[in-house]
């Protein structure tokens, strides 16, 4: 039935950044969701949106998401928040695409910006993963973002398969609507076992270690 997997990367095959997130604000004496909080504001304009479609430079973002954390009240250090980022690879995610490109297609569908971009493609921690999917899509690059529905259409597009034939794993809410809208089967990672054990049952095939 299913022809194709789309895995989301920060929060399903790496750990959320709202833990960091979290982290964060507990060391800078900050509410719990302060930061989440910012980037609720105008969600489609503001300077996180924009840095993911490549429209911000990285100091450019500092800039102007300091700015819009004063005007609600907050002191951050946008730079420090970017490297909320940077996570932890889940091994038990990673075996799953693996199964998954053996018998399926698979696409990597990440919010990014350009500053990530040598972990993806220049030997970064990440570059030995980018193999694992037949196509990558990064708003960095694509120009869109999820939950933008140009974002999904340009995967199914390069994958060249229906939405009904797709499975994919996003750990927001926000992420997954706009795919299941057109008609792509949605996994919401919270736990990542019981989520590789949702998709082993949608798929039929073992996804781990035999």
């Amino acid at each position: 039935m299913f022809e194709a997997v789309f895995f989301d990367f920060g929060g399903v095959i790496l750990s959320s950044p709202f833990d960091a997130f979290a982290r964060y604000e507990e060391r800078n004496n900050l509410a719990v969701g302060t930061l989440r909080t910012i980037n609720s504001r105008n969600p489609n304009s503001n300077a996180w949106a924009r840095l993911e479609r490549g429209q911000l430079s990285v100091d450019q973002f500092v800039t102007e998401f300091e700015s819009e954390a004063r005007e609600l009240g907050y002191l951050v250090d946008g730079a420090q928040v970017l490297a909320c980022l940077s996570g932890e690879i889940r091994p038990a995610m990673v075996e799953a695409v693996r199964r998954c490109q053996e018998r399926i297609g698979t696409a990597l569908l990440t919010n990014n910006f350009v500053a990530t971009n040598p972990h993806w493609s220049s030997g970064g921690s990440f570059a030995a993963l980018l193999p694992l999917f037949d196509v990558v899509i990064e708003s960095s690059t694509a120009g869109c973002r999820k939950p933008e529905p140009r974002f999904y259409e340009l995967a199914l597009e390069r994958m060249q398969v229906a939405p009904e034939r797709v499975i994919f794993l996003d750990d927001l809410g926000i992420n997954l609507k706009p795919a299941r809208q057109l008609g792509m089967t949605t996994l919401k990672v919270e736990d990542p076992s019981v989520a590789l054990q949702e998709l082993e049952t949608l798929l039929g095939f073992s996804l781990g270690e035999s």
